[in-house]
């Protein structure tokens, strides 16, 4: 149970990065620059943890095709909760322009619950990999949280609705650790790997389909290309390979 305790402390990391991130779209202003920015940012250390720790790590399985054939799996399954979200959509009868924050929102809160599996599953094969992971999501969630929050400022939303949104992302997290902490905490290693090869392909969908694609879509028409775009990508892989390097010794 101690264990368990301490997965659940490291998840309240990431949901408190998150939180951090909707607070500041509350001050700072917002506009659709910062709100690209902030996206682009998250989405390079998304890109990191895959690059640098997930897969590493998942590869040093001994079926390696399998944990392979997860990781499709994973960014295959994010098809069947974009096309869940967009069949919601036209049920209510509401156009993507109505309901682009709640598309971030979403996205937002399924890249949460699989930073809770990563985490529960990571503590379990080892708890040093575990606080890197989730070390490693903090700084990928305050911009996340800010864009997401920032989107509903926009809106128009009330702050009060706004800030009980940002309060809501803590239970997928937490959801997400317990279910990645005790779904293979007996389990055998490949299991263990495999889960982790599946979330590492959901991430990837959601950092370059979700984020940078609705970043792109923020831009005017004819619009040219942001160069503090693609630095703001770098800056958030170099980012975690530092907490890698530095945190992971």
């Amino acid at each position: 149970m101690n264990e368990f305790l301490t997965v659940l402390a490291l998840a309240a990391m990431p949901a408190l990065g998150n939180f951090v991130g909707g607070l500041l779209s509350e001050v700072f202003p917002v506009s659709e620059r910062v709100l690209s920015w902030a996206l682009h940012l998250a989405a390079g250390i998304i890109l990191a943890v895959i690059g640098i720790e997930l897969m590493p790590e998942v590869l040093s399985a001994n079926l390696p095709w399998l944990v392979i054939f997860m990781f499709v799996a994973g960014g295959s399954f994010s098809i069947v909760l974009d096309r869940s979200v967009d069949l919601i959509r036209n049920r209510l009868g509401n156009t993507r322009e109505d309901t682009d924050p709640w598309m971030i929102y979403v996205g937002t809160a399924i890249d949460l619950f699989s930073d809770g599996i990563i985490i529960g599953t990571g503590s379990t094969i080892n708890p040093a990999l575990g606080l890197l992971l989730a070390l490693g999501q903090v700084p990928a969630d305050v911009p996340e949280g800010f864009a997401t929050i920032a989107s509903f400022r926009q809106k128009g939303v009330a702050r009060l609705q706004r800030i009980l949104l940002s309060l809501s992302f803590a239970v997928p997290i937490f959801i997400g650790a317990t279910v990645g902490y005790w779904a293979v905490r007996d389990q055998p290693t490949i299991v263990k790997l495999s889960l982790l090869a599946f979330t590492a392909g959901l991430l990837l969908v959601i950092a370059v389909e979700e984020m940078v694609t609705q970043a792109h879509d923020n831009r005017q028409p004819g619009e040219e290309t942001d160069p503090w775009e693609v630095i703001a990508l770098v800056v958030g892989f170099a980012l975690f390979a530092l907490i890698s390097v530095y945190v992971g010794q």
